[in-house]
C-alpha cells in the first residue's frame, strides 16, 4: 500500500526509507488519526520530511499522487441513530432457536450463578451465552434473549426477566385531568356514604326557619357540611410496564381525589413491599413504612390497588425478588397483610381482562386479592365499587 507514493518521494529527492513507510502503515493500522485526507497529509509529512527545505517538494508529490482521490470523505460525519448501533449487537433468533434455549434453573440457582459470574468476569462481553453482557443468549445482561434471567440495564425486549437491576425515574400522577373523568366520577359515586361530621360551618336553613318560627326571633342554626364519609386508601403502581396506561390512571386519580375527601394515596413499584411513597422524585429518601400505613389507617378504610400486575412471579413469591432493592419478605406476605387489615380491598387492572390468563404474576395477584381483580373500564369500576359497598 502506498508504494507509488514512496517511489515518487524518492524520485523527488526526498529520502524516504522502507522503515518510514512501515511506520506510516502502522500508524494507520492503530487509528492514530481520523480517516480524512487532511490528517493523512500531516501524518505522512511528519514521517517523511526531516528538512523544512523539502516541504514544497513534498506538497507537489502529495498533490500529484493523490490528485483526484482527495474527497470530503470523513470530514462530514454522519449522525447514525443510536438505536441502529444498538441493533447491531442484538442477536436475532428464530422461534425454533428460542425454544431450544433452556432456562438456567430456579430462582436460587439463577441468583447464585450470577454471584459466581460477577466474581469471575474480568471484561465486557457481547453476544455470548454465559457471561454478563449485551446481546446473545446469556441469562445476564440486556438486549439478548433468554427464557429466564436477570436484566441489568438496557430496555425490556421480551418481558422474560425474573429480576431487573436498573435505576428508574417516575413522574407523579396529575390529579387535574378532567376526562373522561366525568364518567369515572359517576362510577365512583356508587361508593358513597354521606354523613355530617366536623366543624359547624354550614348554614342550616331548615333549622333556622324552624327555630325562628318557634322562638319569635332570628335563631340561626349551623351544621357540619354533608360529606362522603367513605375512607379510601389508593395504591398506585408506577412500574415501567404501566407507562402505556398513564393517561387512564391520571383520569382515575383525578376523579378519586375530587370525589373522596377522606383519601390517602401511595405509590409502589410492581408489588407492595415494606415501603411506599407519595412523591416519585423522592421515593428513596422519603419512604413511608407499610407497617406505619397499616397501623395509622383503621380497618374501616377501603383499599384500592391500581396496576397491571405484570412482573416476574419471583417479585411476588420470593424475598429478594424486588426490582429495585432487596426485600426481606416476599411481596405475597405484604399483600396478605393488607387484605387482612382492610377486608374491603380490590385491584383495578388497566390490561384487558382477556390477557390476564397469559401472565403468571397476574394470576398470583388475583389469587392474593381473593379474586377481587377488575378491569379498569367503566363496567369494571362499577363492579369494583359494588364489591367495596358490600364489604362495608
Amino acid at each position: 500500500m502506498f508504494f507509488n507514493f514512496l517511489d515518487e518521494l524518492r524520485a523527488a529527492g526526498i529520502p524516504a526509507s522502507l522503515k518510514e513507510h512501515l511506520i506510516l502503515l502502522e500508524a494507520l493500522d492503530k487509528d492514530v488519526i481520523e480517516r480524512n485526507p487532511e490528517e493523512f497529509y500531516y501524518l505522512s509529512r511528519a514521517i517523511f520530511v526531516k528538512d523544512e527545505g523539502l516541504l514544497d517538494r513534498f506538497d507537489q508529490v502529495f498533490g500529484k499522487v493523490f490528485k483526484g482521490i482527495l474527497t470530503s470523505y470523513g470530514e462530514n460525519k454522519a449522525d447514525i441513530p443510536e438505536e441502529w448501533l444498538k441493533a447491531i449487537a442484538e442477536k436475532y433468533l428464530t422461534p425454533e432457536e428460542m425454544e431450544a434455549i433452556k432456562a438456567l434453573g430456579s430462582w436460587e440457582e439463577i441468583m447464585e450463578t450470577l454471584k459466581k459470574r460477577l466474581e469471575e468476569q474480568e471484561k465486557r462481553h457481547q453476544g455470548g451465552s454465559k457471561w454478563i453482557g449485551t446481546g446473545g443468549t446469556s441469562p445476564y445482561g440486556n438486549s439478548g434473549y433468554n427464557p429466564e434471567g436477570v436484566r441489568i440495564g438496557g430496555e425490556s425486549k421480551h418481558k422474560r426477566a425474573i429480576k431487573v437491576w436498573d435505576k428508574r425515574e417516575f413522574q407523579n400522577l396529575d390529579n387535574t385531568k378532567e376526562l373522561g373523568t366525568r364518567n369515572i366520577k359517576i362510577a365512583l359515586r356508587r361508593l358513597r356514604k354521606f354523613a355530617r361530621e366536623g366543624a359547624l360551618d354550614e348554614l342550616d336553613i331548615g333549622g333556622t326557619i324552624d327555630g325562628t318560627a318557634r322562638k319569635g326571633w332570628l335563631d340561626i342554626q349551623m351544621r357540619a357540611e354533608r360529606r362522603n364519609a367513605v375512607k379510601l386508601l389508593l395504591f398506585l403502581d408506577v412500574g415501567g410496564s404501566m407507562d402505556p396506561h398513564i393517561k387512564l390512571c391520571e383520569e382515575l386519580f383525578s376523579a378519586a381525589t375530587s370525589e373522596f375527601k377522606n383519601l390517602e394515596f401511595f405509590y409502589f413499584h410492581n408489588c407492595l413491599y415494606e415501603g411506599v411513597w407519595k412523591d416519585n422524585r423522592r421515593r428513596f429518601s422519603e419512604r413511608t413504612s407499610t407497617w406505619e400505613v397499616l397501623h395509622k389507617f383503621p380497618h374501616d378504610y377501603k383499599a384500592v390497588f391500581v396496576g397491571d400486575a405484570a412482573m416476574s412471579p419471583y417479585e411476588i413469591s420470593h424475598p429478594g425478588g424486588s426490582v429495585e432493592h432487596f426485600n426481606e419478605e416476599a411481596g405475597a406476605v405484604w399483600m396478605h397483610r393488607v387484605t387482612t387489615t382492610y377486608p374491603a380491598a380490590v385491584w383495578l387492572n388497566p390490561t384487558p381482562e382477556q390477557h390476564w390468563g397469559y401472565s403468571q404474576s397476574t394470576k398470583l395477584i388475583k389469587e392474593l386479592m381473593n379474586d377481587r381483580m377488575y378491569p379498569l373500564t367503566l363496567a369494571g369500576l362499577d363492579d369494583a365499587m359494588r364489591t367495596l359497598t358490600r364489604k362495608s
